[in-house]
């Protein structure tokens, strides 16, 4: 059995076109893997835990307030209420993506679920007034503290493609009908 057909990140690696050369090479493509999918279901289930607290509520207030996909939440339910749905969802998502080991299909479930969450979230970058400033001396405008918390969703929005991908290439072919 040669390298590629023994690493479990194979079924990604073909899929995306990469050929395994070394042992060390595919260590590194598993370790990554598997850095990125529990990263991003460790983050998932903080920020979601996170969000049945009142501090967390508030502090989401400003994005999702101005948010077009989600503001008009607001008027139907608390701010509270709103982060508590949002906690759920994302822990329910990390809970899919959790389930790699025992089903790919799960996981794969769960990390394309994860990939509208993460867009919506730089939705806010868009959507949130002054989340863009000017710092002197420097000729673009850059997102502050809150934006900047914001943009980590493009590595979160990142590690759920890779884990879907990863998850859907390791299923099982179905036979053609």
């Amino acid at each position: 059995m040669n390298v590629i057909q023994s690493t479990a990140a194979a079924p990604l690696l073909r899929a995306l076109g990469f050929v395994r050369r070394t042992a060390i090479d595919a260590w590194l493509g598993r370790a990554a893997l598997v850095t990125l999918r529990y990263g991003l279901i460790l983050i998932l289930v903080f920020y979601g835990a996170f969000k049945f607290t009142e501090a967390e509520a508030r502090a989401i207030e400003p994005l999702i307030a101005p948010s077009p996909l989600l503001g008009w939440t607001y008027a139907f339910m608390g701010v509270q209420t709103v982060s508590s749905m949002i906690g759920v969802t994302e822990i329910l998502i990390a809970s899919l993506i959790a389930l790699r080991p025992w089903s790919a299909s799960a996981c794969a479930i769960g990390s394309l679920a994860a990939v509208p969450t993460f867009l919506m979230t730089l939705s806010f970058l868009f959507t949130t007034p002054g989340i863009w400033v000017d710092v002197p001396g420097f000729a673009l405008r850059v997102p502050n503290e809150l934006g900047a918390f914001v943009l980590k969703d493009v590595f979160l929005l990142g590690a759920a493609l890779l884990s879907a991908a990863e998850a859907f290439a390791s299923r099982p072919a179905r036979a053609a009908s």
